[in-house]
C-alpha cells in the first residue's frame, strides 16, 4: 500500500470506529498509531505518539481552556443566568413576543461570559421555559427558542470552539474572539427578527394572543432593581472582554481574571457552598480533560495525515475538479452540517480541519473568516437530528415527559433556517467577520 492509500484507510477506519461507538479521541489515536506503524515501524509509531502528546498541549496558551470553562461553570451556579433573563424580560415586557426576545437577549449576554452553549441551554431551560409556558407560549416554541438561541454561546466570544479552531489553525485566539463579535450579534439580531416576524405573521405557532401582547413582567421589577441585577454581569463582561481587546490581558490571563471575577460574584451572592464548589471543580476537570485529550488526539491525527501526504493530495484533487473557491466552500459547509447530524461539534472540527485548512489556504481564503464560517456551520449541527447536542441538553434539563425530543427539534427548525441565512451573509460578505479583527 502507498502512503496515500494508508491515509485513506485511516480516515475510513476512524469514521467506522466513531459510527460503531468508539470515543472520538480513541479512534483518532488508534488509527493514527496504526497508520504510522504501517508506514514506518512500531517503534517509530510509539515515539510518534509520545512526541505528539508532548508537543500538543504543553504551551502556556492551553491554560485558557480550563480557565474559561471554570468561569462558565461559576457563572452558571451564581444565578447570573436567571438575573439576566429577569432584566431582559422587564425590558421586553411590552413588545409582541417579548419573552422570546428576552430569551435571545439573555442568551447573548450570557454567551459573553460563558462560551459554552450547553451551559446556556441548561440554564435557560430551567429559567425561561417554565416562565414562557406560564404566560401562554406553546411548549414547542418555548423549548425551540431556548435551544436555538443557546448556540450563541459558541460564536459570541469567549467561545470554546473559537479557542479550539485557533489552536488547530495556529491562528491568534484573540483575533478569533474579535472576529466572532459582529457575526454573533448578527445571529442574535436574526433570531430577534425571526421571533418578531413569527409573532405578527404566525402567532398560532408561538402561543395565545394574550401571551404575545400582554405585559410579561410580574410588575415588581423597576429600573433600579434591573440595573442592580445587571451590574455584576456588565462588570464581568467589561473585565474580561475589555481587558482582552484593550491589550491588558492575554487570552489565558483574561480567562484567569474572568474566573476570579465569577468566583467573587458567586461568593458575594452567597450561591456557592462547599458542595457546589466541589461540583464546579469536578465538572471543570471533566470538560477540560476531555477537550485537551481531543486536542492531543487531533495533533497526532494531523501529523499522521501530513506524513501520508493526504492534505496535499486533497488540495490537488479539489483543484483538478475545478470546484473553485466557492464550490469548495459550499461542499465543505454541507459536509460539516451533515456530520453535525451524527457527531459533536468539537469532533467535527478535529476531523475536518487538518484536511481542509491547507485547501482553504491554497485558495487564498482568510483563515479567520474561514473559522467563523466553520463555527456557524458546526453550530447548525447542534440543532439538527438525530444528534443535536443542544436539543438533548434541553430535554435532560426539562424534567417534563410531555415535551418530547421531536417537539424540541421542531421548535428549533426556524432558528436553524435563520442560521443558514446568516451563514450565507457571512460567506458573501467576509468583512463582517474580519473588519474588527484587522484593527
Amino acid at each position: 500500500m502507498t502512503e496515500l492509500q494508508i491515509g485513506l484507510l485511516a480516515i475510513v477506519l476512524m469514521l467506522a470506529g466513531i459510527y460503531f461507538g468508539m470515543h472520538i479521541g480513541i479512534a483518532l489515536v488508534s488509527t493514527s498509531f496504526l497508520s504510522v506503524w504501517l508506514i514506518k515501524s512500531p517503534e517509530v509509531a510509539a515515539r510518534f505518539v509520545a512526541a505528539s502528546a508532548n508537543d500538543a498541549i504543553r504551551d502556556y496558551l492551553f491554560g485558557v481552556i480550563p480557565l474559561f470553562v471554570l468561569m462558565g461553570m461559576l457563572v452558571s451556579v451564581s444565578g447570573v443566568g436567571r438575573d439576566t433573563f429577569d432584566v431582559f424580560q422587564w425590558l421586553m415586557r411590552r413588545i409582541r413576543g417579548g419573552l422570546g426576545l428576552a430569551t435571545v437577549g439573555a442568551n447573548a449576554v450570557f454567551a459573553a461570559i460563558t462560551g459554552i452553549s450547553i451551559a446556556s441551554a441548561s440554564v435557560f431551560t430551567k429559567v425561561a421555559v417554565p416562565e414562557m409556558i406560564r404566560h401562554g407560549y406553546t411548549a414547542r416554541f418555548s423549548v425551540g427558542v431556548v435551544a436555538g438561541s443557546s448556540v450563541l454561546g459558541m460564536l459570541i466570544p469567549p467561545s470554546l470552539l473559537m479557542i479550539i479552531y485557533g489552536v488547530l489553525a495556529e491562528e491568534s485566539i484573540g483575533r478569533m474572539f474579535i472576529a466572532g463579535i459582529v457575526p454573533g450579534l448578527l445571529l442574535a439580531l436574526g433570531f430577534a427578527l425571526l421571533i418578531v416576524g413569527m409573532a405578527w405573521l404566525r402567532p398560532a405557532m408561538m402561543g395565545t394572543h394574550e401571551a404575545l401582547t400582554g405585559v410579561c413582567a410580574d410588575g415588581t421589577e423597576t429600573l433600579g432593581s434591573a440595573a442592580l441585577k445587571f451590574l455584576p454581569i456588565l462588570l464581568l463582561v467589561v473585565l474580561v472582554l475589555g481587558g482582552l481587546y484593550g491589550g491588558l490581558f492575554t487570552p489565558t490571563e483574561a480567562g484567569a481574571v474572568g474566573a476570579a471575577g465569577a468566583l467573587v460574584i458567586a461568593l458575594v451572592r452567597r450561591r456557592l457552598t462547599w458542595r457546589k464548589l466541589w461540583s464546579v471543580l469536578v465538572e471543570t476537570g471533566f470538560v477540560s480533560v476531555s477537550v485537551l485529550f481531543l486536542i492531543v488526539a487531533a495533533m497526532l491525527y494531523s501529523r499522521m495525515l501530513a506524513l501520508t501526504g493526504m492534505p496535499g493530495a486533497v488540495t490537488e484533487a479539489i483543484t483538478q475538479l475545478g470546484l473553485g473557491r466557492w464550490g469548495f466552500l459550499a461542499a465543505y459547509v454541507l459536509l460539516v452540517v451533515a456530520l453535525g447530524c451524527i457527531i459533536d461539534s468539537v469532533s467535527i472540527m478535529l476531523i475536518m480541519l487538518p484536511i481542509v485548512l491547507p485547501v482553504a489556504r491554497s485558495f487564498g481564503m482568510d483563515i479567520v473568516w474561514f473559522g467563523v464560517i466553520t463555527v456557524v456551520a458546526v453550530e447548525i449541527g447542534l440543532l439538527t437530528p438525530p444528534f443535536g447536542v443542544s436539543v438533548y441538553t434541553v430535554k435532560s434539563a426539562l424534567n417534563d415527559p410531555t415535551i418530547t425530543i421531536r417537539d424540541i427539534f421542531a421548535g428549533s427548525l426556524p432558528f436553524v433556517l435563520m442560521m443558514v441565512v446568516v451563514l450565507v451573509l457571512l460567506a458573501a460578505f467576509p468583512s463582517l467577520s474580519t473588519a474588527l479583527a484587522r484593527l
